[in-house]
């Protein structure tokens, strides 16, 4: 019972963004402290849900997650749909609805690693994890045609956390990352936003009249299309963590008990060495091992460099 009603919440949440303890709490039958309980799990298996507190706070999900890729199969999504249908049949839940077009929708566009956000075609498995990262960035790209503001929750290198109001203007690369350009409400001017610093996304209702500004401003970059990829695992340690999180995206980091660690996807080239070497004792390689000994044996070339004056 416990785990259909965790599937039913994040349903509920992918299907209406944002909701309130109380209303998931009246919804399934539960206490408050046990919707929290609940959520604290859900965020413990990698789904990003947050909770925000104050007068329009309540309970929500990032507008750039979907599904995992692969979850189901074929057959699955067909059952699923076909068990939801005849639940809406019986209550006419508009919610139920929304879950039920979501979920057509994504079997239908389930495909490889590979997103396409307007004039980009975006390769998730190549920094970071294999979908979200796409998706939030097909996400903004929607957004920046739309001209819609987006709501974020965004964490500085710093560690401050900060909710703001945006207004999307431009996807830019820069340096091996992503990032948006955008008009920031709280700073009264624009803003380069990295992706993998924003823990969720949330579409407003609002449509914007762009600010002006020129292109020539805004620092840009170039992406190489890698065909060597590695996945790897990472032990990274507390003074290491805003490196970890900008190189890697915030996502993709999380904490256990004896500290913090990545499953990632990564280009394996030298700029992958050069990245790790960068990071210092901060990063350890746990898997796989060749990459390990890889670091080892370009640190030890470096001692030598210095051993010998």
């Amino acid at each position: 019972m416990k785990y259909q009603i965790m599937i039913g919440i994040l349903f509920t949440l992918l299907s209406k963004r944002k909701t309130s303890a109380g209303e998931l709490a009246a919804k399934f039958g539960i206490s408050l402290r046990t919707v929290y309980r609940y959520i604290d799990e859900m965020t413990c298996s990698n789904i990003p849900i947050d909770v925000a507190r104050g007068a329009n706070g309540g309970i929500y999900i990032s507008d750039a997650y979907k599904l995992p890729k692969g979850m189901m199969t074929k057959e699955e999504y067909a059952r699923a749909t076909e068990a939801m249908l005849a639940m809406h049949a019986q209550t006419g839940d508009p919610v139920l609805q929304s879950a039920i077009d979501k979920l057509t929708a994504q079997s239908k566009s389930e495909r490889a690693d590979v997103a396409l956000a307007g004039n980009i075609l975006v390769d998730g498995g190549t920094w970071g994890d294999r979908s979200r990262f796409s998706e939030k960035l097909s996400f903004f790209d929607r957004m920046i045609s739309e001209k819609r503001a987006v709501e974020i929750d965004y964490i500085d290198r710093g560690g401050e956390r900060t909710r703001r109001v945006i207004l999307p203007h431009l996807l830019v690369y820069k340096q091996n990352l992503w990032y948006v350009y955008a008009w920031c409400r709280l700073r009264g001017d624009f803003r380069l936003f990295k992706l993998g610093r924003m823990k969720s996304v949330l579409a407003t209702e609002e449509n914007f009249e762009p600010v002006p500004f020129r292109r020539e401003d805004v620092p840009l970059g170039f992406w190489l299309d890698y065909e060597k990829r590695i996945e790897a695992k990472f032990a990274i340690a507390p003074e290491a963590l805003p490196f970890a999180e900008e190189w890697l995206g915030i996502e993709n980091v999380y904490k256990r008990n004896d500290g913090y660690y990545a499953d990632v996807v990564l280009p394996d080239d030298e700029s992958l060495l050069w990245q790790l070497l960068a990071a210092g004792s901060g990063f350890k390689v746990i898997e796989p091992p060749a990459l390990a000994e890889r670091v080892r044996a370009e640190a030890e070339k470096i001692a030598r460099q210095y051993s010998n004056g």
